[in-house]
């Protein structure tokens, strides 16, 4: 792999991390809020850990379903390409 494929390859990387991480943020705000709304004004520890145990439920099983669709659709290809 050259020098210049290399390097393109992980500004790409990198760029497509700096918008996953805006994105998340977006979703932070967002959930923070409706936590807001459903469970009123509290900003005790108790309610941060129970905010961020759900979310990382949420993450994990968003993670394994990605994970999953993504393993199905190169056993896809890896298939069309042997026909």
């Amino acid at each position: 792999m050259s020098f210049k494929t290399e390097v393109i390859e992980k500004i790409a990387a990198l760029v497509t991390a700096a918008f996953g991480l805006v994105a998340a943020l977006a979703w932070n705000g967002a959930i923070q809020e409706l936590f807001k709304l459903i469970f009123g004004e509290q900003s005790t520890l108790v309610a941060m850990f129970v905010y961020a145990v759900v979310v990382t439920i949420i993450a994990v099983i968003a993670v394994v379903l990605i994970g999953r669709a993504a393993a199905k659709a190169k056993g896809e290809d890896e298939a069309a390409e042997r026909k």
